[in-house]
């Protein structure tokens, strides 16, 4: 049997849950875990678990399984948030009601309900709405909300989780996601809320409610098909200045898939404005379902995802394979390569940013203030990006872990423009058009590169070995590591910091929450070990009980072959994971 106090908690949450079909589940759970036996038993913990506390608001905004109470995704959570945002941002600036919130979804399981209803709360609390198509990528959401000069914007996704979640992402009006104190200011707002039904709000068709058609799709195109375009007469929104316009078909074999999400119109459209012809789209994954059918997990990164794109591309012979994930925010790449397992090899996230940072870089060498130019990643990406701007005579910036940081790296570099970031977890901006990352602007730029490396008598993969050649191998590799204390961990680490690492040196110890630290970043969980010619960064998981840790060798050739030097990273690579490994769990 529950407490007495849990089930007054369930009755009056239900009593205020403005979803009839949420206030029949939670009936129907309280109900069962009244019974006998193990049945009931899963009952009264799983009523628990819904009760434990709020669904958190973090620096990301919410995401968490879909079901009825304060722990989940649901009507009420989202109406509650909904109305702290609305709250906070008629505090902040009174004009935010006139300038309005974009809102947008993707198409995971109830995300137009959610979408409707931050819309409809926004609309209740006198704040212009911009409702954007259902089922639209969240780049499109992000670029919206400069597009309309929004004071927000919110987007229904869960992004590449797994099909029983869904989530809340906020944007502010410079279009990039929240950054503290933001988050903090609106869950204090959520705790203060009132009862949940005595919040306005209005009908779907309220006239404060903009119901959008294909208009920011079109802009958005046009912005980031600019730059291929030779027919373009001037550059749009936030675009760079050319990368390597084409006059028509690139004759390149592409295939391409959007893992059952919601990126593959965009993407098409995308794809045959900047002249890179048709792509061959995966049919059973090409339209969006909320249940990933094909997929173990919707996430290009994990193993399988990519497998049935692989295959068809096997089989057409073709040049490239590109993958976004479920809301069209990130994006994987895969090349043939005979000595790979089935003839394809994943590039991963380092990789490919190393890439499209040389690439983005060596289009816009001609640009008038070559020097001004911005290029940035994280703390735990590779840092081979910095010797590639350096050698373009390129600023560099290194950001805390998230778009929302690396997008805003131009605030710390006022003189700079801004042309190409990078995240090592398959996320990429190019340019300005979008301020987050962006799988369908990348995949355009990859395309680029590719097909004008073709055009060389050059392959992905060449490009690669050229970069190694001339910075150095650079190997790296990321741990995730399951724990239930990983605060407690953090700070034994830092109690007792090793002095060596898989029999290397530990020349210095970087703590970034350390008050007296001088990284020039905001304070943050992550400490950084490094070594010679090598690094390991650990932080806790900012949504999971996980400690993750990434890990870098590098090897200059220093007049071996490529292949020595890259024998030599793995050489040392291997026993670094199972130092870093044995240190966390110790």
């Amino acid at each position: 049997m529950i407490s007495a106090g849990l089930r007054a908690r369930v009755t009056a949450w239900t009593a205020d849950d403005p979803d009839e079909s949420d206030r029949a589940e939670l009936a129907a759970l309280l109900a069962a875990s009244d019974e006998p036996g193990p049945a009931g038993a899963a009952a009264q913990r799983e009523v628990a678990d819904r009760f434990a506390g709020r669904l958190e608001f973090g620096t990301a905004g919410l995401r968490g399984a879909i079901a009825a109470g304060p722990n989940r995704m649901n009507r009420a959570v989202v109406r509650a948030t909904t109305a702290a945002l609305a709250a906070w941002l008629l505090a902040r600036d009174r004009s935010s009601a006139a300038r309005g919130v974009v809102v947008g979804c993707d198409a995971r399981h109830r995300s137009e309900q959610f979408a409707t209803e931050v819309a409809c709360v926004l609309a209740g609390a006198g704040i212009a709405v911009h409702l954007l198509p259902a089922r639209e990528p969240t780049p499109l959401l992000a670029f919206a909300v400069r597009r309309l000069g929004a004071a927000a914007g919110v987007m229904v996704t869960a992004s590449h989780n797994p099909p029983q979640d869904n989530g809340y992402k906020l944007y502010l009006a410079d279009g990039a996601q929240i950054i503290p104190p933001a988050d903090a200011e609106i869950t204090a707002r959520i705790a203060a809320l009132g009862p949940l039904l005595d919040i306005p709000v209005t009908g779907p068709e309220h006239p404060l409610i903009t119901h959008l058609g294909d208009e920011v799709a079109q802009a958005y195109l046009d912005s980031v098909t600019a730059p291929y375009r030779a027919s373009a007469t001037a550059p749009q929104q936030g675009s760079v200045t050319a990368l390597a316009p084409l006059a028509g078909d690139s004759g390149l074999c592409v295939v391409y898939t959007s893992l059952h999400g919601v990126a593959a119109s965009l993407m098409l459209r995308a794809a045959a404005a900047a002249g890179f012809g048709t792509l061959q789209v995966v049919a059973a994954q090409a339209e969006p379902d909320a249940d990933f059918p094909t997929v173990a997990f919707p996430n290009p990164e994990e193993p399988g995802a990519l497998d049935l794109a692989l295959a068809e591309a096997s089989k057409a012979g073709a040049d490239l394979v590109l993958a976004n994930d479920p809301d069209g925010d990130r994006l994987a790449v895969a090349v043939p390569d005979p000595a790979a397992s089935g003839g394809w090899r994943r590039l991963t996230g380092d990789q490919v940013g190393a890439l499209l940072g040389a690439w983005v870089l060596e289009c816009s060498a001609s640009d008038p203030d070559p020097g001004s130019r911005l290029v940035a990643t994280t703390i735990v990406s590779s840092t081979l990006l910095s010797k590639v701007a350096q050698a373009a005579g390129a600023d560099f910036a290194e950001t805390l872990t998230g778009f929302k940081w690396i997008v805003r790296a131009r605030g710390q570099r006022s003189d700079s423009r801004f042309v190409f970031g990078y995240e090592e977890a398959l996320g990429y901006d190019v340019g300005d058009v979008v301020r987050d990352k962006d799988g369908i602007g990348a995949a355009l730029a990859v395309l680029s590169l590719v097909s004008t490396a073709r055009a060389r008598g050059q392959s992905l993969p060449d490009r690669w070995d050229a970069l190694e050649v001339t910075h150095g191998v650079h190997l790296t590799s990321a741990l995730s590591l399951a724990t239930s204390s990983p605060a407690q961990i953090m700070a034994s680490l830092r109690a007792d910091p090793p002095a060596t690492l898989a029999g290397e040196p530990v020349t210095s110890v970087n703590d970034l929450d350390a008050p007296d630290a001088t990284t020039g970043l905001p304070r943050a969980d992550v400490l950084v070990y490094r070594l010679p010619g090598g690094r390991a960064v650990v932080r806790p998981s900012g949504t999971e009980p996980k400690l993750k840790a990434y890990l870098e060798v590098v090897e200059p050739l220093g007049g071996r072959s490529l292949a020595d030097a890259r024998a030599a990273a793995a050489a040392r690579l291997g026993p670094l994971r199972t130092a870093v490994e044995t240190l966390v769990t110790r």
